[in-house]
C-alpha cells in the first residue's frame, strides 16, 4: 500500500490510511472510497500523497529507481526549476517505498 500523489488518484480507490493535509488536519478517514468530487477536494487542498489500498509495492529496487532519477536529468542539474522538478520527483519515488 504505498502512497500516491494526488494527480494519480481514481475513483473507487479506498484510503488505507486517513487523508491530511500538511499541516496535519484530517481531511477524510480510513477505508474511504475516492469519488470524483473527493479526489478534485484532495487535489485543491494541501496533500501530498495518499495511502491505497491494495496496491503494492514496486518491484523495481527504491536503489535503482533513484540511480535512473539521477541519470535522466544529469543534463540539466544546477538548473533550478529543473532541480525542484527533480527534487519533487525523488520525494515521490521515496515515498512508494514507505
Amino acid at each position: 500500500m504505498p502512497k500516491i500523489a494526488p494527480d494519480i488518484l481514481e475513483p473507487g480507490m479506498k484510503t488505507a490510511r486517513p487523508v491530511v493535509n500538511t499541516s496535519g488536519m484530517v481531511l477524510l478517514g480510513e477505508n474511504t472510497e475516492l469519488t470524483p468530487e473527493l479526489i478534485n477536494r484532495i487535489r485543491n487542498m494541501q496533500v501530498d500523497g495518499v495511502w491505497i489500498q491494495g496496491l503494492s509495492k514496486p518491484s523495481l529496487p527504491m536503489e535503482t529507481a533513484l540511480a535512473e532519477l539521477d541519470r535522466r536529468f544529469r543534463l540539466v542539474t544546477g538548473q533550478p526549476h529543473m532541480d525542484i522538478i527533480r527534487k519533487a520527483v525523488r520525494k515521490h519515488i521515496e515515498g512508494l517505498y514507505e
